[in-house]
């Protein structure tokens, strides 16, 4: 009779404001990807729970080591308050398809979001297919759902379209399957730049992921993506400025509703002017012009 494979689950307790950078993290170093605990009732700490799946081998020690060391680095962003990592053993050969039977397509917008092993579609919408990160556990991140559903409504049909803060590059392939002419994503993290290459592979679509950020790409784009956070986009606000082509819509997310005023102030100061705003579970998206 086989073994039963061990595993090892790692958590991570974050505010919801870190949860979607928590979740990138840990999808590098878990099987197929992530999960999240969302609480009842938010307390506004770090109340939500990041976990990972990894097999307990060799690597893995390593592969924790990793994860930690990372996470600390997320602290310069300045994000909500992130908790320790924990792990703990998981015996259970079944667990793996049972947790598969978990994560399910979400639709939003025009596009179906589905994990990689499934087959399902649905007429009428545009299918992505990627593994449980940044874009699963109980759902699309609300910041992931309001860009998702600009990109499904924006006329991007030829058009140069930037993403900034690719992460694991579901907007830049979702911009590329809206017909956008050409599609460059940025990340400053080398590991996301790899798997941004990778599912725009696997989606069958081009587009050209750099490591660097907004400040390090030439010419400029009829779309910018920024899904970011609020610190970070006053931050880039010029460097933002200067990508966007005269007429051109940035589209600007991950503000939390008490960051939302300084971001705007410092898009104002660039010259840019709100022509959408959408609120979701105390999250603003902007859709900005100059």
């Amino acid at each position: 009779m086989a073994a039963s494979t061990h595993w090892l689950e790692i958590a991570v307790p974050a505010h919801v404001e870190a949860v979607e950078a928590v979740s990138e993290i840990l999808s590098r170093y878990g099987h197929n990807g992530i999960a999240v605990e969302v609480p009842v009732a938010s307390r506004g700490g770090a109340d939500h729970i990041v976990k990972a799946y990894l097999v307990d081998d060799a690597d893995a020690f390593a592969k924790v080591a990793d994860a930690r060391d990372a996470l600390g680095h997320l602290q310069a962003f300045g994000l909500g308050p992130i908790g320790e990592l924990a792990v703990r053993e998981v015996e259970d050969e079944n667990w793996l398809e049972a947790w598969k039977a978990t994560i399910t397509p979400i639709q939003v917008g025009r596009f179906l979001v589905r994990p990689t092993w499934s087959n399902a579609s649905v007429a009428g919408t545009i299918t992505i297919a990627l593994d449980p990160g940044m874009a699963f556990g109980t759902g699309l991140h609300p910041t992931t759902q309001q860009c998702l559903e600009a990109v499904s409504y924006l006329d991007l049909d030829g058009l140069r379209v930037l993403d900034v803060g690719t992460g694991s590059g579901i907007l830049a392939i979702a911009a590329a399957k809206r017909g956008a002419r050409e599609v460059v994503g940025v990340d400053i993290d080398p590991l996301a730049v790899r798997a941004a290459r990778e599912n725009a592979r696997a989606n069958e679509v081009t587009v050209a992921v750099h490591e660097g950020s907004g400040a390090d790409v030439d010419g400029t784009f009829e779309v910018v993506l920024a899904n970011l956070v609020g610190s970070v986009l006053v931050q880039a606000a010029p460097h933002l400025r200067a990508r966007l082509a005269p007429a051109g819509s940035l589209v600007a997310a991950g503000i939390t509703t008490q960051a939302e005023r300084e971001v705007l102030s410092a898009f104002v100061a660039e010259g840019l002017g709100v022509v959408d705003r959408d609120a979701r579970a105390d999250w603003v998206r902007l859709i900005l012009t100059a």
